[in-house]
């Protein structure tokens, strides 16, 4: 006898009841931009919806987040002055210092992930101190000075660091840093897995990040390597990490689903700023169902495996599950 499928199809609620995959508000991480500046709202053309504020504005955003019932955000800060390390990210009166103190003033139940790199604080918009002789990143320079930073992050009251700059080491260092000065219950997302991909085009707008020569490609995986990849996240486990990553998401499900097999660890997929602007370009062009395909790639992701998403599309969904709870 064949297998009738549809019996679980033909009635709505059965097929709610035998659904697999769901998506919860609470697994979404949203991300802001924080700039200098007084009632500064800069919607980024490339990623309609999407903007840099300076801190007054991030506090009512805050506010509307928490409204929607999103509990955590992902806090990257672009400052006005810029240099060859990144001295604003190695200030405790820098852009994302002070945006910490503020958030966390008026909504001690926010839960606020900062992001730890270099690209949007140097004026080259690499993640860290330059190797001039390889025309790179150097490595264990660059772990130096990040140290330093997460500890900024942590005084100032962030609840979980996500050092994103793919260098090697990162991960023990920041642990040690962090156990070294009290703060062992802090945790680490490490962007584990983490692609030189074309996607990050529209972030890179906002972020104001695009490297001034050459690309990432020495420190960002190639994106045809998939044991590097999986390899890549459990290292970053051995060293201490928390939670995993994989980002971008869409073109990596694979991927994702790879770690996830390998680890027991939290997993987190970062749905980025080219696959928003995708699905917006697409919607205004009249060609999908904007809703309808923004909800199908969130299940997609989760279904693949995450645990949490980060997404600029967490408003939105988080709207569309209220009117069905």
């Amino acid at each position: 006898m064949f297998k009738r499928f549809r019996r679980l199809r033909i009635n709505a609620v059965t097929r709610e009841l035998v659904r697999e995959t769901h998506l919860n508000t609470s697994e979404f991480i949203y991300p802001l931009f924080v700039v200098s500046g007084k009632g500064v709202k800069n919607e980024i053309k490339s990623m309609p919806g999407v903007f840099q504020m300076s801190i007054d504005e991030i506090l009512k955003e805050c506010e509307n987040l928490q409204n929607l019932g999103i509990k955590s955000i992902l806090l990257f800060g672009i400052p006005s002055v810029k240099d060859s390390i990144g001295s604003d990210a190695l200030s405790e009166n820098g852009i994302i210092a002070t945006a910490l103190r503020a958030i966390k003033d008026k909504f001690p139940n926010l839960f606020v992930i900062t992001d730890l790199c270099f690209c949007e604080y140097t004026d080259h918009g690499h993640c860290g101190i330059l190797d001039k002789v390889h025309e790179t990143v150097d490595n264990d320079a660059t772990l130096e000075i990040s140290a330093t930073q997460a500890l900024i992050h942590a005084r100032n009251g962030s609840d979980m660091i996500a050092p994103s700059g793919m260098m090697d080491g990162i991960i023990e260092t920041l642990r040690n840093a962090l156990d070294g000065e009290g703060f062992e219950n802090l945790p680490i997302m490490a962007y584990s897995t983490k692609f030189a991909s074309g996607y990050y085009g529209p972030f890179r707008d906002v972020a104001e990040s695009s490297p001034s020569f050459g690309n990432r490609n020495s420190y960002q995986m190639d994106p045809a390597n998939r044991l590097e990849a999986i390899n890549e996240s459990l290292q970053d486990e051995a060293q201490g990490a928390d939670i995993l990553m994989v980002k971008p998401a869409l073109a990596y499900l694979d991927i994702l689903r790879d770690v996830r097999e390998r680890t027991l660890l939290p997993l987190c997929a970062y749905n980025v700023s080219g696959e928003y602007a995708l699905l917006k370009g697409a919607a205004k062009l009249g060609l999908i169902d904007y809703d309808r395909v923004m909800m199908e790639t969130l299940i997609g992701i989760k279904r693949a495996g995450a645990d949490m998403i980060i997404t600029y599309h967490a408003k939105e969904a988080s709207e569309i599950l209220r009117k069905f709870n």
